[in-house]
């Protein structure tokens, strides 16, 4: 199976998966500027927290003139708990007087235009193209990145723009940013990065197997514990941390048992 095919199943396996999947980041589509000032506060911080913070940035700043008008400080005591909080509200605060002057209060729908935006990289242009504009786009967050090296469908590659050119070649256009999405929901419930992964309820691990893409072991320890280990068939095998769970499994592992290697 090559790169092209094994994508192209694990976008269908994870369609069925995930049909629902959505940007975890709370945003109106008519307000394109709100999805903007999230992902800014995003980095290095969770959306979940995002999406309570800025209840109350937008609470007393509704719109892009209002924040294009304030303070840099209003809007980093309010953003605080999102961390960096004196660089975000810079970015945040320089980002909303550009859309004001140049933009008419708008979202610019060009890639290039977007990177020229205070705090805005190819993650944060990729991810306003695909869900604001619905063009195509492929956005390489940190659960991305990880999953698509654990998948197969890069190998040993970690820069995000390198990661995401090496996709542009094998996801068709009309699915990368819907693609991420869901693979940011695998990443969070199945996938996961820091705890051992739960292969065994991936929608993904027969195909993995097929493939040889990567083995997964779980062994069985006496303390209970169960070890979960990645062996791929290149380069040296990964280990996960155990996890303890002492009734996740009620019949027999549908692991190989590869155990001893």
């Amino acid at each position: 199976m090559t790169k092209k095919q094994l994508a192209l199943e694990i976008i269908e396996r994870l369609r069925t998966a995930y049909p629902d999947a959505d940007c975890t980041l709370d945003y109106d589509h008519s307000e394109a500027w709100k999805l903007l000032v999230g992902v800014r506060l995003a980095a290095q911080c969770t959306d979940e927290r995002v999406n309570i913070v800025v209840k109350d940035l937008y609470a007393k700043f509704p719109d892009v003139n209002a924040l294009a008008e304030a303070d840099p400080q209003e809007i980093e005591a309010i953003v605080r708990p999102c961390g960096l909080g004196k660089s975000k509200a810079r970015d945040i605060s320089a980002c909303m007087r550009i859309l004001r002057d140049e933009y008419h209060g708008e979202v610019p729908d060009d890639f290039d235009a977007l990177l020229k935006l205070p705090g805005v990289g190819r993650k944060s242009a990729n991810l306003i193209m695909g869900d604001v504009f619905g063009k195509p786009a492929i956005v390489t967050d940190t659960h991305c990145i990880r999953l698509v090296n654990r998948m197969g469908l890069v190998e040993g590659i970690k820069e995000p723009k390198m990661v995401e050119m090496a996709l542009w070649k094998i996801i068709p256009p009309a699915e990368g940013s819907i693609f991420c999405h869901r693979l940011v929901y695998h990443g969070r419930e199945i996938c996961t990065a820091r705890t051992a992964p739960y292969c065994d309820r991936c929608c993904l691990f027969d195909i993995m197997m097929k493939n040889k893409t990567r083995y997964a072991v779980a062994v069985r320890k006496p303390d209970q514990q169960i070890e979960v280990c990645v062996h791929r068939t290149r380069g040296s095998s990964l280990s996960f941390p155990a996890r303890v769970h002492y009734d996740v499994f009620h019949t027999p592992l549908p692991y190989p048992d590869i155990t001893s290697s």
